[in-house]
């Protein structure tokens, strides 16, 4: 299916990637076999999408509760996470796919700070995608760490607490100044959303899978943008309002891209 042409491809997928661990004891692989099937199906999605067109892939690595891990599987994860950023640069280089990552980086060691720092320093000219690691992340974070530095502006007569909004918030959320997320996919079997881009998500498509993550192909990545392309995405009209909402947008955007072509 040609989902850019019928105009329903979403511009920001978001996805949890679970199951590593539970296709690493099925398939009997060891030393956190699971984890590497893992990354390297990372690079197989990152791929397909920026094939297809999407804007933003934003996927969650690592959460802020993974810290709680017994401290060999965390040791393990901070290694692969080393050894993906060193392989994974000149790949997405030749993809002009930009990488970006959220979260916290205060617990992670300095070499891996300097390796995220590299990596989106080195991948941020020419992109036509854009892939967002979420690492040491959590969604409550976010927001808390939003709400701090509005209420230190406010303390600091910059911003008075009138002037908060959601717009305002949005300017402090990580992501921000991305298109927030269209469709979130979880794979794994789990019906939860485990404190991801809460803000970010707040209107998206809803796709889950029983598929371990390393298992999760360019096929199911299809299905899921299939569901989604049948989704009717109301933002609170009603379904006539939405279907003259979403046909009002997409004469602007395609003016807009006619506009650039002149």
């Amino acid at each position: 299916m040609d989902y850019d042409a019928a105009g329903s491809l979403p511009r920001h997928v978001a996805i949890i990637m679970d199951g590593n661990n539970r296709y690493g004891r099925q398939h009997h692989l060891h030393d956190g076999g699971g984890h590497r099937a893992g990354k390297d199906q990372l690079d197989v999605i990152a791929q397909h999408a920026r094939r297809l067109g999407l804007e933003v892939l934003t996927v969650f690595a690592f959460s802020s509760e993974n810290w709680r891990r017994p401290p060999d599987e965390v040791a393990l994860l901070m290694k692969l996470f080393e050894q993906a950023l060193l392989e994974q640069v000149p790949r997405m280089l030749g993809q002009n796919i930009a990488m970006r990552f959220i979260g916290d980086r205060s617990k992670m060691s300095e070499r891996l700070q300097q390796l995220m720092d590299d990596a989106e320093r080195q991948t941020a000219q020419d992109a036509k995608m854009t892939m967002v690691i979420a690492i040491s992340y959590g969604g409550l974070w976010d927001m808390a760490q939003a709400a701090q530095r509005l209420a230190a502006a406010v303390q600091a007569g910059q911003l008075q607490v009138d002037q908060i909004d959601e717009v305002r918030m949005q300017q402090e959320i990580q992501m921000g100044d991305l298109p927030p997320v269209d469709l979130l996919i979880r794979t794994g079997g789990e019906y939860r959303l485990s404190n991801f881009v809460l803000w970010q998500a707040a209107y998206a498509e809803l796709y889950f899978t029983d598929t371990l993550w390393p298992a999760f192909n360019e096929a199911e990545f299809d299905r899921a943008l299939g569901q989604f392309s049948f989704r009717e995405r109301r933002f609170g009209r009603t379904s006539e309002q939405a279907l003259a909402y979403q046909s009002e947008t997409s004469n602007i955007e395609n003016k807009n891209k006619g506009d650039r072509h002149v």
